[in-house]
């Protein structure tokens, strides 16, 4: 898979961010935050972020494997 670069920031976007973006915002997305940036335009915290992908992980989420 090709790197995805952060729509805000241009940082890089991992498994984690990318599965997150998809799961809360758009499922068809093409464009992702970083898990910085997400976590900005959530009004979240990435410690949050990523107990949050664990939830999901542990829920069987296809988009977490």
């Amino acid at each position: 898979m090709k790197r995805q670069k952060c729509r805000v920031c241009e940082g890089d976007v991992d498994k984690t961010a990318r599965a997150l973006c998809q799961k809360l915002l758009d499922r068809d997305a093409k464009k992702f935050f970083c898990l910085a940036c997400l976590a900005d335009f959530l009004e979240t915290t990435e410690d949050e972020l990523r107990e949050k992908a664990e939830e999901f992980k542990n829920e069987g989420c296809e988009l977490f494997r």
